[in-house]
């Protein structure tokens, strides 16, 4: 939870810091998903959910979807790199969702996905039978 004065540069700072101070325990390249507004709960949320977005496609929002980008750019620039040992890729990508929140808390939730990043898609029909598309 950040003060509400520290605006979206404080968010963009205490996201980086968080992801510089985990160095290679997380096992870069990761994706970030971060979560603000909301409440306490929601903004963690809002994290995880962001992870389900394929690595690439930035927000609709172009505000935020700048957000993302600059992310990027200063998480890599960390120098942190594959699994910690030094390069130019920390993260693969970092998403941001956002929800509105009360005047007197920022809430802040980060979650981070390995660079594996495994997913599927599959469709359960009404008769319950079902395929992986």
């Amino acid at each position: 939870m950040l003060k509400p004065g520290v605006g979206i540069e404080g968010v963009k700072d205490f996201v980086v810091k968080q992801i510089v101070e985990a160095g290679g325990q997380p096992c870069p390249p990761t994706v970030v998903g971060v979560g603000i507004g909301g409440g306490a709960d929601l903004s963690l949320k809002l994290g995880k959910k962001a992870l389900l977005r394929p690595v690439g496609l930035r927000n609709k929002d172009k505000d935020v979807a700048k957000i993302e980008e600059e992310l990027i750019k200063r998480i890599n620039a960390s120098g942190i790199g594959p699994m910690g040992l030094g390069g130019k890729t920390t993260v693969l990508d970092v998403h941001v969702e956002i929800a509105h929140r009360h005047p007197a808390s920022l809430p802040v939730g980060i979650a981070v996905q390995c660079w594996a990043d495994r997913r599927a898609k599959m469709v359960i029909h009404k008769d319950w039978s079902w395929e992986v598309e």
